[in-house]
């Protein structure tokens, strides 16, 4: 109520377009009332009518035009500081200003590989205020050998994916770039991103001031910082003892032990967070841990020096993205509770307040093959004692891309976005600006891609009714409606079948 009357204020221009409507309401139903009323009329008094209606009907349509224009001026006003002294507003010229996404919530993510980047993909449409924090290890390997020749940076995969993941445009260009491999006979096997970087430690004297000065040479949404300005090398202990310290040969070494990981540590053990990160970290509202790989991607940067203890203390909505899928010689048979309780193992409660997870709807054939490398879906097993305080959220946030089943970027960030929103809610925020904004993108976000499912739908509606035409003018056989909806499914079952009635037989 009390921002309804907000718009009878004299600063806000409104009531005007109020007046106008109504008095085109009022000349709308005069010249019909006059219509319904006469039953013989002359045609100049049927002219008049006419003229009566249309002048209403007209002055309804500007009235909702001029106060819909009024409405989106009041926003800007609200939203853009250089405003503030300026009478008249140019909506033209404003209504596309970018500075409201400044305006948006301040999120962390932290993580690393494919799952960090898919977070950010998503969340850079509804926020400027991203800031990645990414591990800087090699996992024990060797120094590729563009490191060992240049001798002077940190390894920054890691890094270098998710500054691509963040860029404004032309994406796959600057993927290609970075990963370049020079092949001028002076500088053969050098990666064009170690280049870089190790040009920037010179300017700028170390690698996290560097790494935040390519933020804005490269253009991205948002900050990348290092979770440490230090090499870590993360070290997996197993039940047996055995500690093994190269991400590779985890899976090899849990399979031939027959035993699984009991924990991870950090080498050093005192690694210090990189300048920002706890500040990032407080100042968040929100904080997005996961998806990745549990024990070499997520926990690690936890375990840095005071990074959990700040996602503790904070007052942001903490939020983890669960696995879709567990990975071979890690995460072996772990359900959704297995994953949590690792974290609360390594670092304790208060790091989660919700945990999102996958409704695990993925093709079975898609599975099929994550089950000959030795994966399968994570068990939705919610149950244990130390996930009182987690609210769990079920959504279908899956997607297959190239063949792989991946966390699909825009429907988490959807989720994440959802659980701010309602944050804001919460605390009587609607007429906020930072509300208005996500609310407005979040629901048109759903729109589109609600119609770009309807069209895939009728597109392959419109694919299965062709091929039942064709199939019933061969043999005018009639299927089911669980044959043609699962007819690409149950070809690909024959064929395993044949596949394997010949193997026998061969045998």
């Amino acid at each position: 109520m009390k921002g309804i009357l907000q718009w009878f204020k004299s600063s806000s221009k409104m009531k005007r377009w109020f007046l106008l409507i109504l008095l085109g309401i009022l000349l709308t139903c005069y010249g019909i009332s006059k219509i319904l009323v006469q039953k013989e009329m002359q045609l100049v008094e049927a002219g008049k009518v006419i003229i009566v209606f249309v002048i209403g009907f007209t002055c309804i349509v500007l009235g909702l035009i001029f106060l819909n224009k009024r409405n989106m001026e009041l926003f800007i006003e609200a939203t853009d500081d250089r405003l503030k002294r300026r009478k008249n507003v140019n909506v033209n010229s404003l209504i596309f200003n970018k500075t409201i996404y400044d305006r948006g919530p301040k999120i962390v993510v932290i993580g690393g590989g494919a799952g960090l980047n898919t977070v950010l993909t998503g969340m850079k449409r509804y926020t400027n205020n991203l800031t990645a924090i990414v591990a800087v290890s090699e996992y024990g390997k060797e120094p590729s050998n563009s490191r060992k020749q240049l001798g002077t940076t940190l390894p920054l995969e890691e890094v270098k994916d998710s500054i691509v993941a963040l860029s404004l445009e032309k994406k796959d260009e600057l993927k290609e770039l970075l990963n370049h491999e020079m092949k001028h006979p002076k500088l053969r096997g050098l990666k064009f991103s170690d280049i870089y970087f190790t040009a920037m430690k010179e300017i700028y004297i170390n690698d996290t001031e560097a790494i935040e000065r390519s933020n804005s040479v490269f253009n991205i949404i948002g900050n990348v910082l290092p979770v440490t300005s230090e090499e870590m090398t993360i070290c997996a202990e197993l039940d047996n003892g055995y500690v093994v310290e190269e991400k590779d040969k985890i899976p090899e070494i849990v399979s031939e032990k027959m035993t699984k990981i009991n924990r991870v540590y950090l080498q050093p053990s005192n690694c210090k967070p990189a300048k920002g990160v706890l500040e990032a970290i407080k100042d968040a509202d929100s904080i997005i841990i996961g998806p990745g790989s549990l024990y070499t991607n997520i926990i690690p940067n936890l375990l840095v020096n005071g990074v959990a203890k700040a996602i503790k203390e904070s007052k942001a909505i903490k939020i983890y993205v669960n696995n879709i899928m567990t990975e071979f010689g890690q995460t072996d048979d772990y359900s959704v509770a297995d994953h949590l309780k690792a974290i609360i193992e390594h670092c304790g409660e208060g790091l989660i307040d919700y945990c999102i997870y996958d409704t695990g709807e993925v093709i079975p054939e898609y599975i099929k093959k994550y089950n000959k490398e030795g994966s399968d879906l994570v068990e939705q097993n919610l149950d244990a004692p130390e996930l009182k305080g987690i609210k769990f959220i079920k959504k279908n946030i899956s997607t297959i891309i190239d063949g792989k089943i991946r966390h699909d970027p825009h429907l988490v960030a959807e989720s994440a976005i959802t659980l701010i929103c309602n944050d804001l809610k919460f605390q009587d925020k609607e007429n906020d600006p930072e509300y208005v904004m996500l609310n407005a993108k979040l629901k048109s976000d759903k729109r589109i891609n609600r119609l770009k499912k309807e069209k895939t739908k009728e597109e392959i509606r419109q694919k299965k009714k062709g091929t039942r035409s064709d199939s019933k003018k061969n043999n005018r056989l009639r299927q089911s409606k669980f044959s043609s909806k699962y007819s690409d499914r149950i070809k690909s079952i024959k064929e395993s079948e044949e596949k394997f009635k010949r193997n026998h037989s061969q045998k």
